[in-house]
């Protein structure tokens, strides 16, 4: 009989590397379990659905928002979710299509610095301001520089000398462009019902919806970069006065105040309020 105090003998090296190989694999399993909970716990918290005009009627253009504050940018980092970089559609590179939260931060930051038109251009200057939601996972500056672009090209709001368009972070101005996401959009846009996926140009606002700025819509297919320049073009012509439109007909151009993310009623997409230049 043994003594009750006397310690066991070790096992035999066979049956050791038994029993590590069966501890291995329930660790490796525990490993797998975690990762499946965390891939859920980040599908819960990123929504990768598509988000233009509500569906209510647009009120006329309102004034100017007032004051933004002291200029602050965001910091968050863009979260691509396309597995394909120099992706071309229509002969034009495409960004990479972005994930967009729900809710973000709340409030807007002014993204800081000035921006003139181009060179050589003519008529009334129209200072605007750019605001991006905190905790977006946007480039601020990279957003900022897109949105004055599209406002200064000779296809945009400016065609014939009436209009450049410079970007401020202080002082009055005609209006401001706020990339917003879809919770955010909801509270700036109502009474405008928006829904999480559409986006509104009210209140001296054109307040973007983060989640269409991020992947697009059905309309466009997979030419973000075309639809991106249509919503700040739609948005931006409401708080300039202008209201929706119809499509003149299948197959023909659509006016960029037709309600293109909803649909283009027969009509072939068009980003520009001048198409031609």
């Amino acid at each position: 009989m043994h003594n009750l105090r006397e310690p066991l003998a070790p096992a035999p090296p066979r049956r050791r590397q038994r029993e590590d190989r069966r501890r291995g694999r329930g660790w490796v399993a525990a490993a797998g379990a975690a990762l499946v909970i965390a891939s859920g716990a980040g599908a819960a918290v990123w929504v990768m659905v598509p988000g233009e005009s509500g569906k209510a009627g647009q009120p006329p253009p309102g004034p100017d928002a007032g004051g933004g504050g002291a200029p602050v940018a965001p910091t968050a980092e863009p979260r691509s979710v396309s597995p394909r970089q120099g992706v071309v559609v229509n002969g034009r590179p495409q960004p990479p299509r972005v994930a967009v939260p729900v809710s973000a931060g709340g409030r807007y930051a002014v993204v800081p610095g000035t921006a003139m038109a181009p060179a050589g251009r003519q008529g009334a200057v129209v200072r605007y301001m750019v605001e991006v939601e905190r905790r977006l996972p946007f480039s601020a500056a990279g957003f900022a520089g897109e949105v004055h672009r599209v406002l200064n090209d000779r296809r945009g709001w400016g065609r014939g000398r009436t209009m450049r368009f410079v970007r401020v972070d202080r002082g009055p101005v005609r209006f401001r462009v706020a990339l917003s996401s879809p919770s955010l959009v909801d509270r700036m846009c109502a009474p405008l019902v928006t829904g999480g996926e559409l986006s509104c140009g009210r209140g001296g606002r054109a307040v973007l919806n983060a989640r269409r700025w991020g992947i697009g819509a059905a309309t466009y297919g997979r030419d973000l970069a075309t639809y991106r320049e249509y919503l700040v073009n739609h948005e931006v012509g409401h708080l300039l006065g202008h209201q929706h439109r119809q499509c003149p007909g299948p197959g023909r151009r659509a006016p960029v105040m037709v309600q293109q993310t909803k649909s283009l009623y027969g009509c072939r997409p068009n980003a520009w309020p001048f198409p031609r230049g």
